[in-house]
């Protein structure tokens, strides 16, 4: 494997209504997602499944008991809150008072940017939408993990691995990637602490919020490596890697990094290659401080007894990346394998050499750059209270008013995408996983497709008693090369489900 895995990005938006600062959050997430449904109208009768749903099993080798767990660990459970199935394949829901994007599944990191940015665009239209209701109201959307008052949201990132590797290998060596990997993926963030009382800039809007190593948990005790063992997908098969502790990044470089860099150490951890012993000495406490110094001089203590920067540490994986590479693809590895380990070398180097260099490429080098243009002009220090609203201001998902859809606006942020390809996105799904099968049959079949998940998709067929499930356990298979002559020739559900049920495994699904 290289860079080119089965993939996704979900994401939290951030959420306020301007003048009613004790809005009902979970009431306005609803209404965003149900505008955009009501605009959609064919998406508006599928619902999400949740019957293959188990988010209390555990990859170290049990199942937490319902009793015990946290509500919000219970994310098999419909409580009727809004949640659609949108026909790129992505799922479109309130989660914990936040509306959230979960994006498809992608096969490699450049287009893992291209769907998660379809959410931003998604987002966007929503809030517009719900503007537009009868008794609408303005409501803004921030791409960003906290309110800066003590609460944290999420933004997963999502890998499926081989089953065979052992998840001590995974908690071994990708604890200390994540520890330093902020360095390069970090949103930037004014405040220090989960309340940000303390004043200052720091690189990681979500590294104050880890508490443990390792753990099942994602919204309280929040762990490096979460153990949440639901892969959506062959279980005997697959293991979904569930990672909770990436920022939401706006940069398209910094997305396509995260995924890129994390696939290459997946991969070299599936294959057994990394040799050396990078684990860091108290783990949690290196992430908080990694992030509170946005000059990059803080050395980090392995258990080794070595010392080195968080740059220092991401060269030492990005140097095994590319041995890795050379070893086992030499001049046959694919281009996008070969740009990732390119841009990660170049961004390290540059992060040694002069980190405000970056401010084109990476989030928190270009909001740090913003936020001394105004410290420097109005003569403010961190504690300054305005400098709390232009970090807010940069993650506004609105193209006219964030921050940094405004540097794009203006030529000063590097993008890896076209904008016609972003707005295809946000209606089409990607062509290469089964998401394909799922966004085609909500477009084609709509009023006729009852629920569907990442693993099934459920048509409701007029003369039938029992709903007709059609699985969708391979996420390699209901590609377009699998599918698209089958969904062209069944112009009905009823075509689609009678040829499915006599030839199921040759059609893909």
């Amino acid at each position: 494997m290289t860079v080119r895995r089965v993939m996704g990005i979900e994401t939290e938006y951030g959420i306020s209504v301007p003048g009613h600062p004790n809005a009902n959050a979970m009431l306005t997430s609803s209404q965003i997602v149900n505008a955009y449904a009501a605009a959609m109208h064919r998406a508006r009768r599928a619902r999400w499944d949740f019957e293959e749903e188990n988010p209390l099993r555990d990859a170290r080798g049990f199942d937490l008991a319902r009793d015990v767990a946290d509500a919000s660990q219970l994310t098999d459970e419909d409580i009727g809150l809004a949640n659609i199935i949108l026909t790129n394949g992505a799922r479109f829901y309130v989660d914990h008072a936040h509306p959230e994007y979960s994006s498809p599944e992608v096969t490699n990191p450049r287009d893992a940017v291209l769907w998660d940015k379809a959410g931003e665009r998604i987002m966007a239209a929503a809030a517009a939408r719900a503007l537009e209701l009868p008794n609408g109201q303005t409501i803004h959307l921030y791409k960003n993990n906290t309110d800066n008052k003590g609460a944290s949201y999420g933004t997963h990132e999502n890998y499926l691995m081989k089953r065979s590797t052992p998840f001590a290998d995974i908690v071994r060596h990708l604890t200390p990637f994540f520890v330093s990997r902020q360095v390069v993926t970090g949103a930037g963030r004014v405040g220090l602490g989960q309340d940000g009382s303390v004043h200052g800039f720091q690189i990681s809007q979500r590294a104050d919020y880890f508490e443990v190593e390792v753990g099942l948990e994602t919204t309280l005790k929040r762990p490096i490596i979460n153990t949440r063992d639901e892969p959506h997908a062959d279980a005997e098969k697959y293991r979904r890697l569930h990672v909770i502790i990436g920022d939401a990044n706006l940069s398209e470089i910094s997305t396509y990094l995260k995924l890129g860099t994390t696939a290459l150490v997946l991969s070299m951890i599936e294959d057994a290659f990394i040799a050396s012993d990078l684990a860091v000495d108290q783990p949690v406490r290196t992430l908080h401080r990694v992030s509170h110094d946005s000059t990059l001089k803080h050395l980090i203590t392995l258990r080794s007894g070595r010392r080195l920067t968080a740059v220092q540490l991401q060269l030492e994986y990005c140097e095994l990346a590319r041995k890795y590479v050379e070893d086992r693809f030499g001049n046959d590895a694919d281009e996008q394998t070969l740009d990732v380990l390119a841009r990660w070398e170049d961004v390290l180097g540059r992060l040694e050499r002069d980190p405000m260099s970056l401010s084109r490429q990476l989030d928190w080098v270009a909001k740090k750059e913003i936020l001394e243009g105004y410290r420097s002009r109005d003569g403010v220090g961190w504690d300054n209270s305005r400098l709390q609203l232009v970090d807010l201001q940069y993650s506004d998902v609105r193209q006219e008013k964030g921050l940094y859809n405004r540097l794009v606006a203006r030529g000063r942020f590097d993008r890896l995408v076209t904008e016609e390809e972003v707005q295809r996105a946000a209606g089409k799904p990607p062509e290469d996983t089964r998401a394909y099968f799922r966004g085609r049959c909500l477009e084609q079949y709509a009023e006729h497709v009852a629920a569907a998940s990442w693993d099934s998709v459920i048509f409701d067929l007029p003369g039938r008693d029992s709903l007709q499930r059609v699985p969708t356990l391979e996420p390699l298979r209901g590609t377009r090369n699998h599918v698209k002559e089958l969904l062209d020739r069944c112009r009905t559900a009823e075509d689609l489900v009678r040829v499915l049920s006599g030839d199921r495994g040759r059609n893909g699904t």
